[in-house]
């Protein structure tokens, strides 16, 4: 059995994000070289974003420093 929706019908109207919440997920982009952000979302609000970053170690730039 296949059912088509609509989108309309499915998805709510675009909810507008806070300017501040906005920048706080593009400053959590910035911060980090490697990694992910993820944006927790609870009733349709954002309620917490978490950064993990990774630290890539490359041997060959660890020796140029120490040069």
């Amino acid at each position: 059995m296949t059912t088509d929706y609509d989108a309309k019908n499915v998805a709510e109207p675009h909810k507008k994000v806070p300017a501040s919440i906005t920048q706080e997920i593009l400053r959590a982009v910035a911060s980090i070289e490697y990694g992910s952000v993820e944006i927790v979302i609870h009733d349709g609000r954002v309620v917490q974003i978490e950064c993990r970053e990774k630290i890539r170690l490359n041997q060959n730039k660890l020796n140029e420093r120490k040069a």
